[in-house]
């Protein structure tokens, strides 16, 4: 997509430079979706005090994400209901380096997330039994049980284009190019808008109060639970159906 190919602009950072500076996976997470033409505004405004995550010349990369639940999809419906205590559990796929993690989202006090993660050793849509050791130790430490039975019921495919800043504060993910799948059928997100993520440990941030001035506010999105909720709208997705509507054509 053009305007997130805006990014190249800035600095070049590789991924250990990446994590070195915000690795952020103890952190607060605000979304947005940002109509595309804002892009250009938005990386003129970083240039100064960001980078963008550069390997071999690509600032773009390919992501591919699994998700596991129960048949009755106990996550699913955690998440819908906003519970304080919740989690998600997925595979994630970086397809230009064909690494494979597991990774368990955890949602903490006062809306923090905690993401723990680990190599996969085993196909995206499989829980081996190491990555089923891991699972029990890190819910357990959690306080939560695994659910169970589990079982890939979703993928979710993009492109992510990762902004960070040089004072490592803050980190962007700008998500382009959404493919959902689950229960058989597949649903594409509008070419006009972009996912955008704000990471930080901090309140609002100056790139979060530039859309503001833009009309852009904060929504309450889950890759996961679009792509359950725009194929089975029944689900009680009416809190989303804002959101969904401006992103996936048809819903």
């Amino acid at each position: 997509m053009t305007a997130v190919a805006d990014a190249a602009a800035l600095r070049p950072l590789s991924l250990a430079e990446v994590n070195a500076l915000a690795s952020l996976t103890l952190r607060s997470c605000r979304k947005y979706v940002v109509p595309a033409r804002l892009l250009p505004v938005l990386v003129d405004h970083l240039a100064h005090d960001f980078g963008v995550l550069c390997e071999e010349g690509r600032t773009a990369f390919r992501y591919s994400s699994t998700y596991f639940d129960t048949p009755d999809l106990v996550t699913f419906r955690q998440h819908r209901q906003q519970r304080r205590r919740r989690f998600k559990i997925r595979t994630r796929s970086y397809l230009d380096s064909g690494l494979t993690m597991l990774e368990v989202k955890l949602k903490g006090a006062r809306g923090v997330t905690d993401k723990r993660r680990t190599p996969h050793d085993g196909r995206p849509d499989e829980l081996t039994p190491a990555a089923a050791r891991f699972l029990g130790e890190v819910l357990y430490d959690y306080g939560a049980a695994v659910p169970r039975p589990l079982t890939a019921v979703a993928v979710t495919d993009y492109q992510r284009t990762t902004l960070v800043a040089l004072s490592g504060t803050e980190r962007i993910t700008c998500d382009t190019g959404l493919v959902c799948w689950h229960a058989g059928q597949e649903v594409r997100m509008r070419d006009d808008v972009v996912l955008l993520e704000v990471k930080t440990r901090r309140g609002i941030t100056a790139t979060e109060r530039l859309l503001h001035c833009h009309g852009v506010r904060a929504v309450s999105f889950s890759k996961y639970a679009a792509a359950i909720a725009v194929v089975n709208p029944v689900m009680g997705a009416n809190r989303w159906s804002r959101v969904l509507r401006s992103c996936f054509s048809g819903y």
